[in-house]
């Protein structure tokens, strides 16, 4: 379907055409005309489908249409996780408005404060940020939201998994209980649906594929490896295989640290981005590595979130996300626009119980292959006869079966102790020594 065909004012689709966006995504065709009845919105569909244009488009026409001359103040505002997120969603809503006499602007934590407030108080009509800049703003008076008619919850659920629901509560606070609400997720779990409940009136689902589905651009593979061989096997298949630009994911900044290190040393330019880097570091990490000049970059889960890198072919997976659902946002971030991508995954023997819950996420298994020199051995040669009869046996199973208890050697006797008033036991025959020692009559 053309997005012509969708109602978008002439201003629009020449900025669209411009972009070389003529035919409208899945979620747009459903989300789009949602958006002009009015009506609240929960809609899901993976990472990368063209979420941002599917809400913002119809409201950058809506705004447009009953604008008028010099009346710039707050219509919109759109709540993302974090300031990657924030920058990519206000670039595509300046190039979508290239053409309208509305103004945008884009708040986050790390940036000047009263930089911002200067350009809020010059007038502004969408405002795109992340709820903990947004509320120093609101606690400064810096910013009045009563005339707010769209709220738009991009990325929910690490909205959630970040833990700023009480933030998103005490935004609401301060906008007009008449307006369009919209919430937009990559996954729709329980948690954002009670979310939802919460923000919504009577919403429209809109829901593109199963949620737990990567994109069928996207192939997976997973390669099994000894932990202390992962960075070791990373390096050989980004080199041996001639990667020229990959993106690899870890759970932890620490980690994230040490595998950007160990790469620069085995010589690949590898660049990193977590939530202890400076907003300064983390955007020149970001466009060395859209200009070709960095490798490979390392990002843990909430840093990536919001990162669009055009034409990005493989995202590498040093570990298993904390968060299952974090899984589909890694793999989006490439097989973007119907371009094909590949994604990696390295599983240790101690991940497979988190391999199995992406598994059964995805409603799919994952192939497996193991190279050479890299692939764990069978547990019971790995470790050895047991020789503790109180140690745990382990099973061989891949997907983490129950753990049985061998049987007990008999406890030995222990010599009887007292216990009083809660203090630690004692040695009965202990005091009655210690007391004859002061009375001079202890062993000699």
């Amino acid at each position: 379907m053309s997005l012509a065909t969708l109602g978008l004012s002439a201003e629009i689709l020449k900025a669209l055409n411009e972009k070389g966006y003529e035919s409208a995504t899945p979620i747009q065709k459903a989300l789009i005309p949602a958006m002009f009845t009015g009506r609240d919105i929960m809609a899901g569909a993976q990472t990368g489908t063209g979420k941002t244009a599917g809400f913002s488009l119809p409201i950058l026409q809506e705004l447009s249409k009953h604008f008028v001359e010099g009346q710039h103040y707050p219509k919109a505002v759109i709540l993302v996780p974090t300031r990657e997120l924030a920058k990519q969603v206000h670039a595509s809503i300046e190039a979508y408005g290239k053409y309208l006499p509305l103004k945008s602007i884009v708040l986050y934590g790390g940036a000047n404060l009263t930089s911002q407030a200067n350009r809020l108080k010059a007038g502004i009509d969408i405002i795109v940020a992340t709820s903990g800049r947004l509320l120093e703003h609101i606690g400064q008076k810096n910013i009045n939201l009563e005339s707010v008619a769209y709220l738009v919850l991009d990325e929910a659920d690490t909205i959630l998994d970040m833990g700023f629901v009480h933030e998103v509560g005490k935004i609401l606070q301060h906008l007009p209980d008449k307006r369009q609400n919209v919430l937009i997720s990559a996954t729709l779990s329980g948690s954002v649906k009670r979310l939802a409940e919460q923000i919504l009136q009577k919403p429209k689902l809109i829901e593109i594929d199963s949620m737990g589905t990567s994109a069928h651009t996207v192939e997976q593979i997973v390669y099994p490896v000894e932990k202390e061989k992962k960075t070791e096997l990373l390096s050989y298949l980004i080199g041996s295989r001639n990667y020229k630009q990959v993106l690899v994911f870890t759970r932890k900044k620490e980690v994230a640290d040490e595998v950007s290190k160990e790469l620069n040393l085995s010589g690949l330019i590898t660049a990193v981005i977590h939530g202890g880097k400076t907003s300064g570091e983390r955007s020149r990490a970001l466009e060395g590595f859209k200009e070709g000049k960095v490798r490979v970059l390392v990002a843990t889960d909430i840093a990536a979130r919001g990162l669009d890198i055009p034409a990005l072919g493989v995202v590498m997976n040093y570990d298993i996300p904390h968060v299952t659902g974090d899984y589909i946002h890694r793999i989006g971030r490439t097989g973007r626009a119907g371009a094909k991508g590949l994604a990696i995954t390295l599983i240790s023997p101690l991940e497979m119980v988190a391999l199995k819950d992406v598994e059964r996420l995805m409603g799919k298994r994952i192939p497996q292959e193991k190279l050479e020199g890299y692939a764990p051995k069978e547990i019971a040669k790995q470790k050895g006869a047991r020789k503790n009869p109180n140690e745990y046996k382990k099973t061989d199973g891949a997907f983490g079966k129950k753990k049985t208890k061998t049987a007990t050697a008999p406890k030995s006797k222990k010599r009887k102790t007292t216990k009083r008033d809660g203090f630690k036991a004692f040695d009965v025959a202990k005091p009655k020594i210690e007391k004859n020692k002061k009375r001079g009559r202890g062993r000699k």
